[in-house]
């Protein structure tokens, strides 16, 4: 039971396309629940089809915060995440309410509960050239001038992980020292509430990848590719941003530069989103705390209803 000294929160989480959106309004029903979005691509404005955001009336009657509050040209960052997030959940406290945390980027949920290391913030002319650069080299290349001179974080990245091996590439030039020692030296500060963590998971992995299909093509059907031909339009973008390297979003522009028919597109849209869900059950299946529920389990309102009002007694009992 939590204790009066921590506020609650609640960490609703899962693979994309679990039910995760339907879920959390239910609880917001029940519960004196506000919701905050923890979904990396839902920030940006302009970006509704292919990030899967919840319809607008559905928005008007529940509210998300940190939904369309980005420029797809103006970089989010997990530390802007936090940083946000954080307030909200002060001000949501402050009157009475639990703040419920909704979403599928899991190193978001991560970086809020354990906090993030106080590193030297975004240089944008040294991140833009390093796009350049990648760009032209490929971001494997990038990856082995990062190994060369800071073999530890190398080793922990993947060669195509071009978010993380940037920012790297970032801090070496920033600081002059390798980033796993500046990381290293530098204290994260873990998020100041009791926390209820859920996730929402189907114990059949088929029947997601099922899902993920079936909402790919109805995204392609509502859209994607004529939201994707607005965003490219209104021009400022480039596919090194990170809104434009977002799922489904890559493949449609690889599309419409003309290097993949419209099938094969389709074809590696529904690829990258199963990768991702897969990404996504790796975190979770190491997250430390979690109450696992299954997705599919016709008493699953029922449930977690319990769950909540067992953990969160103090609030609402």
């Amino acid at each position: 039971m939590i204790t009066p000294s921590f506020p609650p929160a609640i960490f609703l989480m899962g693979p994309t396309a679990s039910g995760k959106t339907d879920l959390a309004i239910e609880i917001a029903q029940q519960f004196p629940v506000e919701l905050i979005s923890v979904d990396s691509s839902q920030v940006y404005r302009g970006m509704n089809i292919g990030t899967a955001k919840p319809p607008a009336a559905v928005l008007a009657q529940y509210p998300h915060h940190l939904i369309d509050i980005r420029d797809p040209e103006d970089p989010y960052s997990a530390a802007d995440f936090c940083a946000d997030a954080l307030a909200l959940m002060g001000d949501m406290t402050s009157r009475g309410r639990v703040p419920l945390l909704v979403g599928g980027t899991m190193f978001y949920f991560h970086a809020l509960e354990f906090g993030l290391s106080k590193l030297p913030q975004a240089d944008n002319e040294t991140r833009q050239r390093l796009s350049e650069e990648a760009a032209q080299l490929g971001w494997p290349a990038m990856h082995e001038r990062l190994s060369e001179s800071d073999p530890e974080m190398g080793r922990r990245l993947n060669p195509n992980d071009s978010q993380r091996i940037q920012r790297a590439l970032e801090l070496l030039e920033i600081t002059g020292r390798p980033p796993s020692e500046v990381m290293a030296e530098t204290e994260a500060e873990p998020c100041p509430y009791a926390l209820a963590k859920i996730a929402i998971v189907p114990e059949d992995r088929k029947l997601l990848h099922t899902r993920i299909e079936a909402r790919f093509r109805k995204m392609i059907e509502d859209g994607l590719v004529e939201e994707m031909q607005a965003l490219l339009k209104r021009g400022g973008l480039s596919p090194q941003l990170p809104s434009m390297r977002m799922v489904g979003y890559r493949q449609v522009w690889d599309y419409l530069q003309g290097n993949t028919g419209k099938e094969e597109m389709i074809d590696r849209g529904i690829a990258a989103t199963r990768q991702l869900a897969k990404r996504q059950l790796t975190w979770l299946r190491s997250y430390p705390g979690v109450r696992f529920f299954n997705s599919e389990d016709t008493g699953l309102k029922t449930s977690v209803f319990r769950y909540l009002s067992e953990k969160l007694r103090y609030t609402f009992g």
